[in-house]
């Protein structure tokens, strides 16, 4: 298990970067809070895993939330509950202006939400984190051209879905 502080200063330093990948790929605040503390708790006991830098921690975080977020996504596909009850709980992602239904930055969430995944991870690495196609190459494990590509067709689709 890792420290308390090695834990601390993760959460310090990239918990913003882990809630809005969770955000982006779950429906429902309930979701996104397990996807966040699961990505930390896995962070906990990873305690053989090390990291290059900073960086690599980041991430190495950010690749843990993306797939969390779709394991529950496939496992919510998974359950026995109708359509109605699923509609009926559906939460906000959040309860900022900002990110509510009619804000252009709600919209261009649902946008990037709405994309097949790829393009949306890679996409969202680029616009929304900052990473370069070869730093998202090593986190999504696929040639650094592809990457370009997945991005560049993100790009468009967001346009089209956007327009």
């Amino acid at each position: 298990m890792r420290s308390a502080k090695d834990i601390e200063g993760a959460m310090t330093a990239h918990a913003d970067a882990v809630w809005r990948a969770c955000a982006l790929h779950c429906a429902s605040q309930a979701d996104v809070q397990d996807a966040f503390q699961e990505t930390f708790i896995k962070y906990a006991q990873a305690d053989g895993t090390m990291f290059a830098d900073d960086e690599h921690r980041k991430a190495w975080l950010l690749r843990v939330a993306i797939n969390q977020c779709k394991d529950m996504l496939r496992a919510r596909s998974r359950s026995d509950v109708s359509l109605d009850e699923t509609v009926a709980t559906v939460e906000l992602v959040s309860s900022d202006g900002v990110v509510q239904p009619g804000s252009v930055l709600f919209e261009v969430a649902e946008a990037l939400r709405s994309l097949d995944d790829p393009p949306r991870t890679p996409l969202y690495l680029s616009l929304c984190e900052g990473y370069t196609a070869p730093e998202i190459a090593e986190v999504v494990a696929a040639p650094v051209n592809t990457v370009y590509s997945w991005i560049a067709r993100g790009k468009q689709q967001l346009r089209e879905v956007l327009s």
